[in-house]
């Protein structure tokens, strides 16, 4: 088994379009699910298929963020680039921080438009991608 993508419930998707866009996923499709319903498939350039699925029913209301979920982890190469670009492109990333000491990974959080946390981590060089078991010996 393995994970496919995680899937949000957002108020309004044009908004979460653009935010989720700006911070550089792509479009992969959309599925109209009825009574105006719509769910919009995203990924990252380089991912072989879909990571995040951006699921709107204006039937059920604006979102309530905090029933349990915590947050979302992306990957990213360069931190401080990727800051420097979703900030010119408009949103507001967190400060730099260093939650593992100065030799551990590098992170930064924003919020999406209906409350989502994403945290961001430079894994430091010759980290595997990913949290392994070796993380944790």
């Amino acid at each position: 088994m393995r994970t496919l993508f995680v899937s949000y419930r957002v108020t309004e998707l044009d908004r979460s379009l653009g935010f989720y866009t700006a911070l550089g996923y792509i479009e992969l499709g959309r599925v109209e699910a009825g009574d105006g319903a719509r769910l919009v498939i995203l990924k990252f350039p380089d991912e072989p298929a879909a990571s995040l699925e951006l699921v709107h029913r204006p039937g059920d209301g604006p979102v309530e963020v905090g029933s349990g979920f915590d947050h979302l982890a992306i990957q990213v190469e360069l931190l401080a680039t990727t800051l420097r670009v979703l900030a010119e492109a408009g949103l507001e990333p967190e400060p730099l921080q260093y939650p593992g000491g100065p030799r551990g990974p590098k992170t930064s959080w924003l919020t999406d438009p209906d409350g989502y946390r994403i945290e961001l981590v430079e894994w430091p060089s010759g980290h595997p991608d990913g949290i392994t078991a070796a993380d944790f010996a």
